[in-house]
């Protein structure tokens, strides 16, 4: 538990840079444009994967090299901190205004590929690799593979038309940071918080899942990719499904309330039948129900910050709060899961964290303010 607790304590690590970025490729997005600020994320991840995949073993470079994991973490944390602020609010701008939810969905369908393309890899890897080939070089395998993102993401990012938004209404970039929280403070705070109904479930059941059941409750390694898989499918699903419903709707706090209310009622009951059911079929039916409900909280819960923002603030104000919010409920879900059944003994304490973060999330949804801005 001890060697777990530093594993994912390493993958934590990476999100105490998202702030900063949020901060650095938001304001940028704000003042140059969001197609540019996308292109320097994209060359930052790059250099993050680089130095993982490329980095020596520990007895060739000693301290130096869990440093060097650790760096391109950091770096892999800066480029995402600032990505989803710009590339949320370009979608958004450039859609039309009655099928926003529908159009800002796909990005979570885009950020769910990511699991499911990283546990299908885990499953092809452990089931293809002996153990100590997998600890030798097959873990180098994936990072290779994802930078194939950079050329393709380059291609793209280069061929998008010019930001829809005005250069006139890009003057924010030289709006001071602390005009920017005395202005915005309030709605900023209520959106850090709601960002723990979608992180916490996503990272205690897309991606803590297979180490979960693995390592806590025994299961082959491949239910737990599975479960990892089914819950990215899932979410991957609903994400249009629920824009399209939150586009039909006059407003879209009900729905995000039911979405975020149902949420925290089911994260006790299921873990509840996985400890005390642990076979494949409930495994992956306790996580496709999760799921479906987190969609809307991720997809129409980004909508509903967008559009409370001005479009001057805009992609630093979406990218900070929500780059807090995994920084504080995300990236500690693992670490806190880890320790309370370390502590505990009782395979149930992973919803002991994950049910009071969903309730925050609902609380500050009741008094986060809608907008509908045309812009």
């Amino acid at each position: 538990m001890t060697s777990l607790l530093m594993a994912v304590g390493t993958f934590g690590v990476g999100f105490l840079f998202r702030p900063l970025g949020a901060i650095v490729i938001g304001t940028y997005a704000d003042r140059v444009g969001r197609r540019a600020a996308m292109t320097l994320s994209i060359w930052l991840m790059a250099a993050g994967m680089v130095m993982i995949a490329a980095c020596p073993p520990y007895r060739v470079a000693g301290i130096a090299a869990p440093i060097a994991i650790l760096v391109g973490r950091l770096l892999q944390g800066l480029a995402a901190g600032g990505e989803i602020g710009a590339a949320a609010a370009y979608v958004m701008e450039a859609a039309p205004h009655a099928r926003r939810g529908y159009v800002v969905s796909w990005q979570l369908v885009g950020a769910a590929a990511s699991p499911l393309m990283g546990a299908l890899l885990g499953l092809l890897l452990s089931s293809r690799l002996s153990a100590a080939s997998l600890a030798a070089w097959g873990w180098r395998i994936p990072f290779l593979i994802g930078l194939l993102i950079l050329p393709l993401g380059w291609y793209v990012r280069q061929r998008l038309p010019e930001d829809p938004v005005h250069p006139a209404a890009r003057s924010g970039g030289r709006v001071a940071l602390v005009e920017l929280f005395r202005s915005h403070g309030k709605l900023l705070a209520l959106a850090t918080l709601t960002v723990a109904g979608r992180a916490v479930p996503a990272y205690t059941v897309s991606y803590f899942m297979p180490t979960y059941l693995t390592h806590v409750m025994h299961l082959p390694a491949m239910v737990g990719f599975l479960a990892s898989a089914v819950s990215a499918i899932v979410l991957m699903l609903a994400a249009p499904l629920s824009g399209l419903l939150a586009d039909r709707l006059q407003r879209r706090k009900p729905l995000l309330l039911v979405a975020s209310g149902v949420t925290t009622l089911l994260i006790y009951p299921v873990f509840h039948f996985i400890t005390r059911t642990p076979d494949t079929a409930t495994v992956l039916a306790g996580v496709a129900l999760i799921s479906a409900f987190v969609a809307p909280c991720s997809s129409v819960g980004t909508v509903l910050v967008l559009e409370a923002l001005p479009a001057e603030v805009r992609a630093r104000g979406l990218a900070f709060s929500f780059a807090l919010g995994v920084a504080l409920f995300g990236a500690t879900a693992q670490p806190i899961v880890t320790s309370l059944i370390q502590w505990s003994g009782n395979p149930m304490a992973a919803a002991w964290y994950a049910a009071p973060a969903c309730l925050v999330s609902f609380c500050a949804l009741l008094f986060f303010p809608e907008r509908r801005r045309e812009r």
